[in-house]
């Protein structure tokens, strides 16, 4: 008498280890099974015992068949170019390709503050208002939110805020010094940069756009004072630029910094000596970014004693690095996809 259970089993685990399934139909205990439907006594029981083995060895042959095929199939990587005008499709050597100029220079902003014992955080592309606004020292209803031309969604937070592109990577100096604050007990100082996109509802122009990269600083330790924060800045622009270069700074306001300050260099293509300079228009200095002393309120909000710990932060764009570095005439060059201009770098 047949057993089907045990035929079933069997077939299954041969399939299953197969790397020719179909084969499996023309064993002998099938052919065996097939012809036993002359000798059956109810041939209708036995003929749908043997549709159901059948159907179960059919099954099963499909899905091995199918992992083979996934098997033999390389993994493609969808962001690589492709020649697309080939027979089939196929990957370009890879020498073809080369690094976004904006990628290449974030990186050598990260290398550059790495030896300077600053570590290197991501941002956020979507946000809260509380880490965009409150605590940088922007209460609900600061009228300095009004100048940071923010796009919203139409998501809401927890407190029925709308979410947000975060428009600076400030948004994660709060995240970054509860991060590290467990360094200040230890006697070490808390230093971050956060390079990462940032978006602004601008008009665009040859030197606007409304997505660009930025660099955020932070720095808090016992002891911090404003001469920390211009030594560092100048440290680091003149080993970007790889020259000498002359600094000053001028009384701004920013709620989340006192006192603030925005920081000029010196050209550091024509030392203002060149009065059609493309860069500096002559003028010699070129206002390149905001920074200043932590605000205690800031320091307050990440559970940072303002009266032990004193820090600064900058925040600089780093589209207007590049730009200055290359001579770039129109900061929309950097995200327009031209290969005539990538091609350069």
């Amino acid at each position: 008498m047949i057993d089907f259970q045990d035929i079933q089993t069997d077939l299954l685990a041969r399939i299953a280890a197969s790397d020719q399934p179909r084969t499996i139909l023309k064993t002998p205990e099938l052919r065996e099974v097939y012809a036993g439907i002359r000798n059956a006594e109810d041939k209708a029981v036995y003929g749908a015992q043997v549709n159901t083995l059948k159907s179960a060895l059919e099954a099963a042959i499909a899905t091995r068949e199918a992992e083979l095929t996934a098997a033999d199939i390389a993994p493609i990587d969808v962001t690589a170019p492709m020649d697309v005008n080939a027979p089939i499709p196929a990957l370009l050597p890879s020498e073809r390709g080369t690094t976004h100029p904006l990628t290449q220079e974030i990186a050598r902003v990260i290398e550059i503050f790495g030896r300077m014992g600053f570590a290197s955080e991501e941002s956020r592309e979507i946000d809260d208002q509380y880490h965009m606004f409150e605590t940088l020292n922007f209460p609900k209803g600061h009228p300095a939110r009004d100048d940071y031309d923010t796009f919203m969604t139409v998501e809401k937070d927890g407190d029925g805020d709308p979410l947000i592109a975060p428009a600076h990577t400030s948004t994660m100096q709060n995240r970054v010094m509860r991060k590290y604050r467990d360094q200040l007990e230890a006697g070490e100082a808390i230093a971050a940069v956060v390079p990462d996109r940032v978006f602004r509802n601008e008009d665009l122009d040859a030197r606007h756009e409304h997505t660009f990269y930025q660099v955020e600083g932070v720095y808090v330790a016992k002891g911090v004072h404003a001469g920390m924060l211009i030594a560092t800045l100048k440290e680091f622009l003149q080993e970007y630029y790889g020259r000498e270069l002359q600094v000053r700074v001028n009384p701004f306001y920013f709620p989340f910094t006192e006192p603030s300050f925005e920081f000029a260099l010196s050209c550091p293509f024509c030392g203002g000596e060149d009065p059609a300079c493309k860069v500096c228009s002559g003028e010699g200095w070129i206002e390149l970014l905001g920074c200043g002393m932590v605000h205690p309120n800031v320091l307050r909000a990440a559970d940072i004693d303002p009266n032990e710990y004193t820090g600064f932060a900058f925040g600089c764009g780093i589209d207007r690095l590049v730009m200055m570095k290359y001579q770039i005439e129109d900061i929309r060059h950097l995200e327009s996809a031209k290969l005539d201009f990538l091609e350069q770098f």
